[in-house]
This record gives C-alpha cells, sequence and structure tokens, in this order.
C-alpha cells in the first residue's frame, strides 16, 4: 500500500460568512498537464527548471486579436514584437499567422531577416541605430521609425550618399493623461518637436514619409489612453495631408496591452482586472474612424502587440530544493529556478500552481530562488499546499520578457520546449552548458598557468 505524504496539522482562522467578491480561492488547484503533456514527463525528459511554450495558445491568441481588430476596422497589420520573445520557433509561429515583424536592435532585425521575414516587413524602431543598421535597413526597403533628430541627420546624409530614398514614419509621444508620461523616445507632440521634425523631412525631400508610430507605455491597464493617442495620432495624420498634401499610409499605435499576470500592489487579480482586448480596440479604432478620414485614405492600422499574445502562453516548471522556518515563523520555500530566468517576478505576482495533487491543508509562505543574493524572491506571499522537497510547481503567464531577459548568474538558462498543435513536446532551445557560458572568453597565455 502506498505510503501517504504527512502533512503537520495548522491551526487555522476561520473567516465566517460570505465569500469575498472574487469567490473562493483557487490559485493553487494543481496543474499536472499542459496541452495534454504531464508535468513530471516533461521534467523528466527535459531537465528541471524548464520552460514550456504553448503553440496552441499562441495561435489562438493572435487568430483571437485579428479577429477582433478586423471586425472593428479595414485595414489591420500586426507585427510580432521581437524583444518580447525572439526565439524563433515562437517568431515563426506568428509569421505563420501572416504577422510582420517589429525589432529595436540589429540582431533582432538579422533574426527576422534570416526567418524569412522580407526586409519590407520589417518595421525598424528603437534609439540605438548605427550607421550600418540604417544602411541596411535601407538597402532592405524597410519603414525605418525616427526617434530623435540626430537619427534623423545622420539617416538623410546616409541617404544622399547611397542615391537612395528609404520609408520612413516618426516616432510620436504625448500626454494620454498616464503619468509618468513616456516622452523619452521620440518627439513630442504637444510642444511641436513632431512638427519640427515633420517639416524637416518634408523640406529636405529625400525622404519618404509614410507613417506615424507610438508606443504610449507598457502593461497599459486603460484602454481610454490609447483612444486618445490614435485621436492625435489621425490628428497629425490630417494636419500632414492638409498642409503638405501628404497622405499617411499607416498609423503604428505600438504595443503595451496588458496580459492575465497580475501588478505586485494591486487589490484583486489580474485575470479579475485586466481590460480585454476588445476594450483596447474598440478604443483605438473608433478613434481612427471618427477622425474625419476618407474612406478611400483610412490608413492602415499597425499593431506591435507582444505581451498579450504570448505572456499565456508561457510556462515555467520548478522543483522544491527544500523549506525551512524563517525567524518570523514564516514558511519558506526554496525552488530551483529564481529572479535570473524569471526577471518579472520583480514586477508580477505570478499565479503558481503546484504539479501534483495535494491534501486540504495550505499554507502561506515566501517562494525563493536557489541565488545566493537576498532579492531572489519569486514571490512574498503565495498560499500553497506544504510541498517537500521534490515536488513540481508551474508558473503562469512567463511567455513575455522572461526568455529575453535571462540571465547567466549562478545558474545557467535552462532548455526550452514547445507544445504543437497535436501535443507533441519540441526542444526550441537546448539548457546552457559551461562550454555555452565559455565561448567567446579569450585568456591571454600569461594568466593560462598557475600554481597553488
Amino acid at each position: 500500500m502506498e505510503k501517504k505524504q504527512y502533512e503537520r496539522p495548522i491551526i487555522k482562522s476561520l473567516n465566517q460568512g460570505l465569500m469575498n467578491k472574487f469567490g473562493t480561492r483557487t490559485e493553487y488547484m494543481p496543474v499536472t498537464h499542459i496541452d495534454g503533456v504531464a508535468v513530471n514527463e516533461l521534467l523528466q525528459n527535459y531537465g528541471s527548471p524548464l520552460f514550456v511554450i504553448s503553440e496552441r495558445k499562441i495561435r489562438e491568441n493572435y487568430r483571437n486579436a485579428k479577429r477582433i481588430f478586423e471586425t472593428r476596422y479595414p485595414k489591420v497589420q500586426f507585427a510580432w514584437s521581437y524583444k518580447t520573445n525572439y526565439l524563433n520557433a515562437v517568431c515563426n509561429v506568428f509569421h505563420q499567422e501572416g504577422s510582420w515583424g517589429e525589432v529595436v536592435s540589429r540582431f533582432e532585425y538579422e533574426k527576422a531577416l534570416k526567418n524569412g521575414v522580407p526586409g519590407s516587413k520589417i518595421l525598424f524602431n528603437g534609439p540605438d541605430k548605427m550607421d550600418d543598421d540604417l544602411k541596411v535597413a535601407i538597402q532592405n526597403d524597410s519603414p525605418i521609425h525616427i526617434d530623435h533628430l540626430d537619427e534623423l541627420y545622420r539617416l538623410i546624409e546616409i541617404s544622399n550618399d547611397m542615391d537612395a530614398n528609404p520609408r520612413v514614419a516618426i516616432r510620436v509621444n504625448m500626454d494620454t493623461g498616464i503619468y509618468p508620461m513616456w516622452d523619452r523616445f521620440g518627439f513630442n507632440y504637444e510642444n511641436g518637436q513632431a512638427w519640427d521634425a515633420i517639416n524637416k523631412i518634408m523640406a529636405n525631400g529625400r525622404l519618404r514619409l509614410v507613417g506615424l508610430h507610438c508606443h504610449i507605455g507598457t502593461f497599459m491597464l486603460a484602454p481610454s489612453a490609447y483612444g486618445i493617442a490614435a485621436s492625435k495620432m489621425s490628428e497629425l495624420a490630417l494636419q500632414i495631408k492638409n498642409r503638405y498634401g501628404k497622405i499617411i499610409s499607416y498609423i503604428d499605435m505600438g504595443g503595451g496591452f496588458a496580459s492575465k499576470n497580475t501588478l505586485k500592489g494591486s487589490y484583486g487579480l489580474g485575470a479579475d482586472s485586466v481590460p480585454e482586448i476588445s476594450q483596447y480596440a474598440e478604443a483605438i479604432t473608433s478613434a481612427l474612424l471618427n477622425a474625419g478620414f476618407d474612406n478611400e485614405e483610412l490608413p492602415y492600422l499597425y499593431l506591435e502587440t507582444g505581451r498579450a499574445l504570448i505572456d499565456d502562453a508561457g510556462y515555467l516548471l520548478g522543483s522544491v530544493i527544500s523549506n525551512k522556518r524563517l525567524s518570523d515563523g514564516r514558511r519558506a520555500t526554496i525552488m530551483d529556478f529564481g529572479v535570473n530566468i524569471m526577471f518579472t517576478s520583480f514586477w508580477y505576482d505570478h499565479k503558481i500552481s503546484p504539479a501534483q495533487e495535494f491534501g486540504h491543508h495550505t499554507e502561506d509562505c515566501v517562494l525563493y530562488g536557489p541565488l545566493c543574493m537576498n532579492i531572489d524572491v519569486i514571490r512574498e506571499n503565495v498560499t500553497l499546499p506544504p510541498l517537500k522537497a521534490g515536488d513540481h510547481v508551474v508558473v503562469h503567464n512567463v511567455g513575455a520578457y522572461n526568455i529575453t531577459q535571462s540571465m547567466q548568474f549562478i545558474a545557467l538558462r535552462p532548455a526550452v520546449v514547445m507544445i504543437d498543435m497535436k501535443g507533441q513536446p519540441h526542444v526550441i532551445k537546448r539548457s546552457e552548458q559551461l562550454s555555452t557560458l565559455e565561448e567567446g572568453e579569450v585568456v591571454p597565455d600569461y594568466l593560462s598557468k598557475f600554481s597553488l
């Protein structure tokens, strides 16, 4: 007969009365399978910790967002944000669904080209474009989104040298009622910087102004802010037509839509408080359609949505190393993953589920990672069953930024597995080895030998 797991008795206060408005607690219900594949099997085959990506969820998210925007606006084009998750397998799922590429660096640009994205369908953003980057973008006919005047002047000079007429847009920042305002990037709308850039482009005649771009913030919880931004962008496009007779081909509203994660300090869970993507779509498309464009001159709506399309398609599987009691009596559980590979734990209270069945006892605890640093806290407070060493957990909504922002600090980065539409797992990034870390290192001869 199988020996039952011992669970120590716990004295807990009972709150008599009605449930709170969020209902009963369900965060700690067990998750034993992902897309039909057993968590234990994944960890046994690919090691712990392990990132898992659901291809099915990516495609569902993309098709849902595309349907929502296209039913509200006739000309919509998504461009996958490479910085959100630039694993080639992930990017190619989005490209198969029809998404273009949006990049903010040279290596991301080269990744998109290597993946087969035509240069004309790669939007090149970011403030750090070097001269060689601009030349490559011009050669590939990529839309270049200009971030500042220094870039504008360099681009004009390079275009003259190449005798080219590149397609450009300017990034515009503005007051949308959300503070602090994102005015570090691009040209300000209210103080005239945007018009200054536009006038310089139009007067020079070398660059072809085809679009306007904005990205008003990140994890935006107010869809109304996008409506304000879309109205100001439309007004700018219409003024360009009135002054110069120039029709703007597209308005790029960037990204920043929130995922279902729970921000630290939030009163409710993200699943209950984060706007639906239809609310963002309604605000943006209504503003564009009501701006006064002639129907035949409606600009394309470009969207660089990243987090909202990938976050809930990503999981991090891990194992318990040990348990201990802190000096104040709190239970502390140490996991085999930490902030080195789960950077977003600094600003999210990620949902964490046990990966095996358990009894009816639960306890609030602190969840730590394995790193030798005091800030390696995965959850400052989370309700879980009394997990023992060797038990497994599933961390939800980690598909955005964790893989791209992970680091080789103390522990090497784990493998990444994608589960395909048929429930078959595929390794899309191998786990790192010591040779991975040392690749590129060079030791001078005089340091190659020593005696202790």
